[in-house]
């Protein structure tokens, strides 16, 4: 199944990116998806805020945004699957075209700005699925006109919570104006406070309570870094997903639309993205578990993160050029390597990089 979905990409990529995405998402529906039926070696599984993973690549929020095909991902081979962002009330995003596959340097722009059906069908969705596969986390944004952005924050998660193994606040979309000042010190730890009391009401019985994740941008300087770090101690949020995607554009790509506005993804950002897990690591202390995202596409840049302080491992813009053989390529890669190190588990390899640094 694996090797035609990859015959079947170079057909895909003659149609426009969002185009492409659409029917990808309509042929999983109809159970049109690969099939990874190859057990995960053990040396992959880990457990992380409790929750068991087989395997610890997931696929990342953006894929699918209104959770219409979690099992079909988790069925190709991923270890947990996050679907959104999604918002309280439904919103159009930008006007089209608004994703742009950069092929000469292995990137995506996209400024689609929360694009989605809403919190409604998407709940209805998640009530009904059976648990079993793998972790299911749900990504939460605030629609673009809300002020209060936090009270979009609490209704997503007392919708959410009751039906899912972790939430992610997303906090660091470079489309949503206003969005990533909600990174700001105070503004976060207020937003954090009170999305963490909405988990309580959502969910009374604390055994039973997701944890909460936040999700932080790589565009920031030491001191925001710094102010994050304090506050995600101070408040007992869960974990960090690190990082989303970013309004750099590094010196080296040379595709024509590289200046087009919006969020780059893949390969450009895999050096940022693993810099800033690294620093993220060392000034939580270790204590904070890290979902690393930002153009991963092999063994050997998931093994990197993982050395340098990732407990998990998100991608989605690898696909866009890789296809679904990659999934299972990237486990035996990364097993692999974990075994070549000596390593037994995968939680063992855990930031061994950034403790020697300290």
């Amino acid at each position: 199944m694996t090797d035609i979905h990859s015959l079947l990409l170079p057909l895909l990529r003659l149609l426009p990116p969002e185009a492409a995405h659409t029917l990808s998402i309509r042929g999983l529906k109809w159970g049109m998806g690969p099939k990874d039926r190859t057990p995960d070696d053990p040396v992959l599984a880990t457990s992380v805020w409790g929750l068991d993973f087989r395997n610890p690549i997931g696929l990342s929020a953006g894929f699918d945004k209104g959770a219409e095909v979690p099992d079909a991902m988790l069925a190709a081979g991923f270890g947990f699957v996050e679907a959104g962002t999604v918002t309280p009330l439904p919103q159009p995003g930008n006007p089209k075209p608004r994703v742009f596959r950069l092929s000469e340097d292995r990137a995506v722009i996209n400024r689609l700005s929360f694009n989605g059906t809403g919190l409604a069908p998407y709940v209805g969705r998640i009530s009904k699925r059976e648990k079993g596969l793998g972790p299911f986390g749900a990504n939460i944004g605030k629609n673009k006109a809300t002020e209060d952005g936090a009270a979009d924050y609490e209704i997503c998660v007392e919708a959410v919570a009751p039906y899912v193994d972790y939430l992610v606040a997303n906090v660091s979309s470079p489309n949503t104006p206003g969005l990533r000042a909600m990174q700001g010190r105070e503004i976060l730890k207020d937003m954090l406070v009170r999305v963490l009391d909405a988990r309580a009401r959502a969910v009374p019985d604390v055994a039973k309570r997701p944890p909460l994740i936040v999700k932080i941008a790589p565009d920031l300087d030491d001191d925001e870094r710094a102010d994050i770090a304090a506050v995600i101690l101070e408040t007992g949020v869960d974990g960090m997903t690190v990082a989303n995607t970013t309004v750099q554009r590094p010196d080296h790509m040379t595709d024509g639309q590289t200046q087009e506005a919006g969020g780059m993804s893949g390969a450009p950002l895999f050096p940022i993205a693993l810099q800033i897990v690294g620093d993220m690591y060392r000034r939580t202390g270790g204590k904070v578990p890290i979902i690393g995202c930002g153009g991963v596409a092999s063994g050997a840049e998931a093994y990197a993160m993982i050395r340098a302080g990732a407990s998990l491992i998100q991608l989605y813009s690898a696909l866009v050029y890789h296809g679904p053989a990659l999934i299972p390529r990237i486990k035996r890669e990364l097993e692999t390597l974990l075994k070549r190190d000596g390593f037994a588990h995968i939680s063992d390899a855990v930031g061994v990089d950034s403790r020697r640094e300290n």
